[in-house]
């Protein structure tokens, strides 16, 4: 029998299956120089699958004369991507899987930024997650605490961060047995063998899984940075003195320090995953199934230096001031303003920082971005949501022709797909490759759509899924969002020039503004 084609599905499925057969799931295994090469790799199989699942729909609606006939009427209307009771959109069995995502590491290594990112992610991808982080238990008891506290010598201390230690697991329990979600992330520093022990056979007890997350750091700047940030954002210093707060902070480090116990051999049953030095070296073990392989990938390619993101949108287009949707319009004379204005913007905003600047495909973020002296990179995958059938319609005429698709899409914006384009929800599992590489880098400006900010922006700030449709991005504005341990700060810059909105509202008029 012979082998099918490579460029076949099944050949590039079997050809995935012997690339990831490399890899040990019973470990541990160093896996940095796995992410470098395979990362590439997954962008473009994630690209293929879609492009493959793109052109058997278009040949499903040819006519026998090989000629594209869109007949909305012959197919249902549109499509709704709506989840199924047992899984979320991303096609994750959710009911039977329980994980709780142990952080492990001494203050200042990232672990609450790290917990963060992991439950924006997860969310952003549909999947539930929430953090249970054990310092908010104990700030109930003792809001504003010094290093003493801290102290292993102190027993009324050490009562207290054990009584919050319980709280919080207690809660995480209730949690999942309340049916509230899929993963939990413990924040901690779950410093030593005894306390991790005891996590893993209360989860073992109520039948959940356990993925031990270590942040390790030998970096001075880096901790040094870390300590500077939580002097400025933790809710243990607010309203003190920025030096007296560093100065507390790092003696709570020592007392830290005095007990700490990395994860190591003899935690080897465990399964865990081991950062040192900002992701420089991964270490796995034993990872067991799908959500664990998802949530360690997304770390491997994490990194913790300080660093912003800035978004814009291409400059007003010419289906813009016409109303249209989708299409590959030239900028309008504002438009052109825009761009020749933007690298002044981005001067402002970023100082002498060196960006790499980020366009899709098409001319109007190209054209957008022709001014600005940087690195720039194409990318398929921040193109404009597809609209299919609708593409170079203008709302009220998509009203007016499908008047019930454009209900239906009101309806359920995130989820509606339109026919032979596009939902939101397909968009967000188009972007995760572009997610993966603005966490493996450091300052970049991306140059895109409304639909793909508002994508990208609802990762970032961590907005609810079915509210991302319908944020509005203005044109002719530049967003700046800087992650941190305990949020993202955004900041706005106004480039004073003119430009149609294009923002609708729900259950608005279908008119162009």
């Amino acid at each position: 029998m012979s082998s099918a084609p490579p460029w076949e599905p099944q050949a590039i499925l079997e050809a995935l299956k012997a690339d990831v057969s490399q890899l040990n799931p019973d470990g541990p295994v160093l896996a940095r120089s796995i992410v470098g090469r395979h990362t590439l790799v997954t962008s473009f199989l994630l690209s293929t699958f879609y492009a493959l699942s793109r052109i058997i729909f278009q040949v499903s609606i040819m006519g026998e004369d090989g000629y594209f006939q869109p007949q909305m009427r012959k197919v249902p209307t549109g499509e709704l991507m709506q989840p199924s009771r047992k899984t979320n959109g991303y096609g994750v069995q959710a009911e039977d899987t329980r994980i709780c995502v142990v952080m492990v590491g001494l203050p200042a290594r990232g672990k609450s930024l790290i917990a963060q990112k992991v439950v924006r992610y997860l969310g952003w991808l549909s999947i539930p997650a929430k953090t249970f982080n054990v310092g908010q238990y104990r700030r109930s008891n003792t809001p504003t605490p010094t290093a003493e506290f801290f102290d292993t010598s102190n027993a009324e201390g050490e009562r207290l961060r054990r009584a919050a230690a319980e709280a919080a697991v207690d809660d995480m329990i209730r949690w999942f047995a309340a049916g509230s979600g899929t993963i939990a992330i413990l924040d901690a520093t779950n410093s030593t063998k005894d306390r991790r022990r005891w996590i893993q056979e209360r989860c073992d007890a109520e039948g959940i899984e356990t993925l031990y997350v270590e942040s390790k750091c030998d970096d001075g700047d880096l901790i040094m940075s870390n300590i500077l940030e939580v002097k400025t954002t933790s809710p243990d210093y607010k309203g003190q003195d920025p030096e007296k707060a560093a100065q507390d902070f790092r003696n709570r480090i020592k007392n830290y320090e005095k007990v700490y116990e990395t994860i190591d051999e003899d935690e080897s049953d465990m399964t865990y995953v081991k950062l040192i030095n900002v992701g420089k070296q991964v270490i796995i073990n034993r990872i067991q199934d799908y959500l664990q392989s998802r949530v360690v990938y997304y770390l491997m390619n994490l990194h913790l230096k300080s660093r912003s993101i800035w978004l814009s949108r291409h400059g007003e287009s010419n289906f813009n001031l016409s109303g249209q949707i989708g299409g590959d319009a030239d900028i309008s004379d504002r438009g052109e303003a825009y761009a020749r204005r933007l690298p002044e913007l981005v001067k402002q905003s970023a100082g002498d920082r060196q960006l790499t600047v980020w366009t899709s495909t098409l001319k109007r973020t190209i054209q957008t971005a022709r001014f600005l002296e940087y690195e720039k990179l194409e990318w398929k995958a921040l193109d404009e949501l597809d609209s299919g059938v609708c593409d170079g319609l203008t709302y009220a005429e998509i009203a007016e022709q499908y008047p019930e698709d454009f209900k239906q899409r009101d309806d359920d914006k995130y989820n509606y797909r339109y026919l032979g384009g596009e939902s939101y929800r397909d968009v967000v599992i188009r972007l995760e490759p572009i997610i993966m590489e603005l966490e493996r880098s450091e300052n970049i400006l991306i140059v895109t759509h409304q639909a793909i900010l508002r994508c990208i922006y609802a990762y970032f700030m961590n907005v609810p899924q079915e509210r991302s449709p319908w944020m509005e991005v203005p044109l002719h504005t530049l967003i700046k969002l800087t992650p941190k341990a305990y949020s993202t700060i955004e900041e706005r810059l106004k480039a004073d020039i003119p430009a149609v909105s294009t923002f609708r509202e729900k259950g608005s008029l279908a008119k162009h503004q």
